[in-house]
């Protein structure tokens, strides 16, 4: 009998910054490598191509998508390495209007787009440090939960902040989720708080293998983004962490097999769909 293959997911972690041909370039040379590796599927994190704050100097590069040359190009390369890739996400144009929404692709090996999945919760905080976002002052937020099916399996997206949303991953195991995406560009101070454990809860609490590839480093908008590229197992064991740093080239590859079994089994252990209980509580 021949042994079952189990699939390598690579997240790629880079530190993206003003211009997207550049971003490009770097997101190509981690994908012909992670191909080389033998992964089957690449991930990168969110807003890929292109990281500023500057709500002017961002919008000389945002289109709606039928305009945008980014899907293009990504799909491009998927085809080009023959790997399956998460787009992680990327600003674009809202269908109407002249807001913008936080997309994420996933593209298959032969350059098709298999699925959209726009950001659901924004990012409207103002942290112990002073630092202040408010996403929701240019980006407008989905509305729909997204599955769909990859090499790795049925894939549940979601984007950054959507993480600390657990009705969401609720909602994806209830459409059959058995890997969650969540591609991020986390602050310094909440990753150093929160990053891990919300990872690994995540997939514990789901049953899901977790793969979050994220930004990391001092970006040339001024922002500092916590990387720590992580995989997590169904039993919330960490199988990869890309740590705090890139490479001389750009990115820093963290590679790991998702093996279907492991989620198997440990749905098997802990029935949490069985056990649930569906009604209303009194408090």
């Amino acid at each position: 009998m021949t042994e079952k293959t189990v699939p390598l997911a690579a997240l790629i972690q880079m530190t993206s910054g003003l211009d997207p041909d550049d971003n490009l370039a770097v997101i190509d040379r981690a994908m012909g490598e992670a191909a080389a590796q033998g992964a089957t599927m690449a991930f990168l994190p969110e807003m890929s191509l292109l990281l500023d704050r500057d709500r002017a100097r961002s919008g000389a590069h945002i289109a709606r998508e039928a305009d945008s040359p980014w899907p293009a190009a990504l799909q491009t390369m998927a085809q080009r390495h023959a790997i399956w890739l998460h787009t992680g996400s990327i600003p674009l144009l809202a269908d109407t209007g002249e807001r913008r929404v936080n997309r994420s692709h996933v593209i298959a090996a032969d350059g098709s787009i298999r699925a959209r999945y726009d950001k659901i919760h924004m990012f409207d905080v103002t942290l112990p440090t002073g630092e202040n976002w408010q996403e929701s002052a240019a980006y407008e937020g989905g509305d729909t939960a997204v599955v769909v099916e990859t090499p790795l399996g049925q894939m549940g997206l979601s984007v950054c902040y959507d993480l600390r949303f657990p009705e969401l991953y609720r909602a994806l195991v209830d459409r059959g989720a058995t890997v969650i995406a969540i591609p991020a560009a986390f602050t310094v101070p909440t990753g150093e708080a929160h990053w891990h454990v919300l990872m690994r809860a995540r997939a514990i609490e789901t049953g899901c293998h977790v793969l979050a590839a994220a930004q990391n480093g001092t970006h040339a908008d001024g922002r500092d983004t916590y990387g720590h590229s992580i995989a997590v197992d169904p039993w919330g064991a960490v199988l990869a962490d890309a740590g705090n740093g890139v490479s001389d080239k750009g990115y820093m590859l963290a590679v790991a097999p998702i093996a279907s079994e492991t989620g198997v089994k440990a749905r098997q252990a802990i029935p949490l769909a069985r056990s649930r209980a569906n009604r209303n509580l009194s408090l």
